[in-house]
């Protein structure tokens, strides 16, 4: 299993290994006073304490259904015009009875990307919207060849582009919400599954949600994770482990999990034993801070890795247990 879910990742040999930046410029921040890690740290500890004013967000002025496809002006606009597009796949259910979907797929993900499973999910009388998050599929600037821009290096531009995909995510609900949904889910796979999770969080209207992948720390995949060692070769000459996590900390599941205490929400945890990306120690983590906090949840362990859940017979597996959860909890 190692050996195939290593040679899945090394198939893509287009990674850019890119200098270390502080990246406060994306965050609204003046020029560093000479002290860029404490200034980030102090921005993050302020945006954690006050999450709801981070990940709020306007309704966007003016949605466009093109056929199958959304499209709408991000609430939180970046330096790429062609990023600030937002795009998402709309597949209505005949008979919804008022439940809807949102997929966000994985890091890199191509354009086809969970479409599949958003068939099926309509098929099963649940409408599904598949978004294309920041930086992905027609929202890539042209000098990139990979959705480089959402997960980097540049430590600010990673929060901004994560940041940006939660209220993506948010406006999405606010066009089902518009279209005569009451009854919301969300389903992402690996960084899809984080952005989830965030926007959950932060949205009381979402009373489902599937988390394929999943980690205490947004900063533990990139530091530890197959997928970003490109990533890592620049990242560790710089800083440690637990810096990233209190730089990134705004950005992880970890602040937020006390925001579902209490809230009429299910949750199902999808995690893999081979997963050389999303380490089980650290999906273990996230299913023992559930049942700490008490919240209600399923999970499942794939007998695999996190390339190899993409692929025969796994990604059936896969696709079975989450569209039945959504059935029953939705």
């Amino acid at each position: 299993m190692e050996r195939w879910e290593t040679r899945l990742a090394g198939r893509d040999t287009n990674r850019v290994v890119r200098p270390f930046e502080w990246g406060l410029d994306w965050l609204g921040m003046a020029a560093s006073n000479g002290h860029p890690g404490a200034e980030l740290a102090r921005f993050v500890e302020a945006a954690v304490a006050d999450s709801t004013k981070f990940f709020s967000h306007e309704t966007p002025a003016r949605f466009r259904l093109d056929g199958s496809t959304l499209s709408f002006r991000s609430p939180l606009p970046s330096p790429h015009e062609v990023n600030n597009v937002v795009y998402a796949e709309y597949l209505p259910a005949p008979n919804h009875q008022g439940r809807a979907v949102l997929v966000l797929p994985q890091w890199n993900s191509d354009e086809g990307s969970h479409m599949g499973l958003c068939r099926l999910l309509a098929r099963l009388g649940m409408s599904a919207l598949r978004l294309s998050p920041a930086y992905h599929h027609r929202r890539k600037p042209a000098e990139t060849e990979r959705a480089d821009y959402h997960v980097s290096s540049n430590l600010g531009r990673t929060i901004h582009a994560t940041r940006q995909s939660v209220l993506d995510a948010r406006a999405c609900l606010d066009w089902l919400q518009g279209q005569g949904y009451h009854r919301l889910a969300v389903l992402g796979t690996s960084l899809g599954s984080c952005l989830c999770l965030l926007a959950a969080a932060h949205d009381p209207r979402v009373r489902a949600g599937v988390f394929n992948h999943i980690s205490m720390y947004f900063s533990d995949v990139v530091w530890t994770g197959i997928s970003c060692r490109h990533i890592q070769r620049t990242l560790h000459p710089v800083m440690s482990q637990e810096d990233l996590r209190r730089y990134w900390a705004v950005i992880s599941p970890a602040a937020y999990l006390e925001r579902l205490a209490g809230r009429d929400l299910h949750s199902m945890l999808v995690w893999a034993s081979h997963d050389t990306t999303f380490l089980p120690e650290y999906s273990r983590q996230v299913i023992e801070s559930f049942r700490r906090f008490n919240l209600p949840n399923e999970s499942v362990c794939l007998p695999c890795g996190h390339y190899t859940s993409g692929k025969f017979p796994f990604n059936w597996w896969d696709g079975y247990v989450m569209s039945r959860f959504l059935v029953r909890h939705l």
